[in-house]
């Protein structure tokens, strides 16, 4: 029984902790770990299957892969940076994009049945690694005073409320942005799981019961939050990478 007293399991935070697989020197695998693993080797795996042995008439498989680096490279980082200065940053985007997708993509996989980007350390580091990037790029792009200007949006122009602009966008710059760019996938997976999650277990619990049509309609709910989910899913790859383009945009951007 539930501490609710009605005997339905109501999902929560245990629902996102899980026991290690395995410990070693005090450091706990556990499925989540192995989840972005597999990721990451998954990713991998598709595009050198898809471009290892590249042919000029494609295969079933590099047409997918060409298919998919085509998307982020015009959809996304063309779009955002345009074809010159957007070139060179492709494949870091590509990389981004599939990552970030397949880790959502857990959460409908049987057996897996979890988003990793549903635990906050993993878009956290993701996050980081782009505002380093931002961060390194506008101080190499427009040295210290550029950057100085760059982060704090500095505007002659602006008169007597500049200082109080400058104080709002460097604090925005350097400690806002990269937490919500963590924050916005974090919040979509987590709250897209937990749902469900409760219909799932919904369902079991009805179906179990004298409320077995009542079972049939949330099973019915649980399909359409799969289907849903896969498309979020893809959207919250896309929106991390679409900003992504854009903080290097305005590295890149010049400031007077």
């Amino acid at each position: 029984m539930s501490d609710n007293g009605c005997g339905f399991p109501a999902p929560g935070l245990q629902s996102f902790l899980f026991k290690p697989l395995a410990t070693v020197g005090g450091f706990e695998f556990n499925k989540v770990m192995l989840l972005a693993l597999v990721t990451s080797v998954v990713v991998v795996a598709f595009f050198w299957a898809a471009f290892g042995k590249a042919k000029v008439v494609p295969g079933k498989l590099q047409m997918i892969g060409e298919a998919g680096y085509d998307f982020v490279r015009r959809g996304i980082v063309y779009e955002t940076l345009g074809k010159r200065e957007g070139e060179k940053w492709v494949p870091l985007m590509v990389s981004l994009f599939f990552f970030v997708w397949i880790m959502n993509i857990w959460s409908v996989v049987p057996l897996a049945q979890f988003p990793v980007a549903s635990v906050f350390a993993f878009p956290v580091v993701l996050a980081a690694l782009v505002w380093i990037l931002w961060v390194g790029l506008t101080f190499k792009r427009h040295g210290f005073v550029g950057f100085f200007k760059n982060i704090t949006g500095y505007d002659k122009s602006l008169g007597a409320v500049l200082p109080l602009v400058m104080l709002i966008e460097f604090f925005s710059n350097l400690l806002v942005r990269p937490f919500t760019h963590a924050v916005r996938l974090f919040a979509n997976m987590f709250a897209g799981h937990l749902m469900l999650v409760m219909f799932t277990v919904a369902s079991w619990y009805l179906l179990n019961s004298w409320m077995i049509p009542a079972a049939g309609v949330s099973f019915v709910m649980t399909m359409a939050m799969i289907c849903f989910e896969l498309f979020v899913q893809a959207v919250q790859a896309y929106v991390f990478v679409l900003l992504a383009c854009s903080y290097i945009q305005g590295a890149l951007a010049e400031h007077h």
